[in-house]
């Protein structure tokens, strides 16, 4: 499962080995233990990725075959937009911040960790160069 944390500084990306009905039950646990609001939807994410990445075509070539549910858009010359279909965890609709959670394929998702550090990575390096 990929987990998406959202917070004012950014956003961070990681696979989990928990499953998602785990991991929103240990949740509403800790949410009602602390008497906090806690909002689960479904919904989408979108992930911007440099078209540069080598490793992009193999995203592309997953999708086509095995993911009908995860779209890849140009946006403009340098990056596409990943779309996945997931679940939203907040403490009320109108939050910015939470997570986003993510249940594919172990090697897709590893793959979509993979690109998002390379797109990190591309990115600091364009900054500083």
């Amino acid at each position: 499962m990929l987990k998406f944390t959202y917070t004012e500084t950014g956003i961070h990306l990681e696979q989990l080995t928990t499953s998602l009905e785990e991991l929103i039950t240990q949740r509403i646990i800790l949410t009602m233990r602390i008497g906090q609001t806690l909002m689960i939807e479904p919904g989408q994410a979108s992930l911007l990725l440099p078209k540069h990445l080598s490793e992009l075509a193999m995203l592309e070539t997953i999708s086509r075959q095995f993911h009908e549910s995860i779209t890849l858009s140009p946006c403009d010359a340098d990056f596409v937009e990943v779309t996945l279909p997931g679940t939203w965890l907040s403490t009320n609709t109108d939050c910015s911040e939470g997570i986003f959670l993510v249940d594919l394929e172990a090697h897709t998702e590893y793959l979509l960790v993979k690109l998002w550090k390379l797109s990190l990575d591309s990115l600091a390096s364009f900054a500083t160069g």
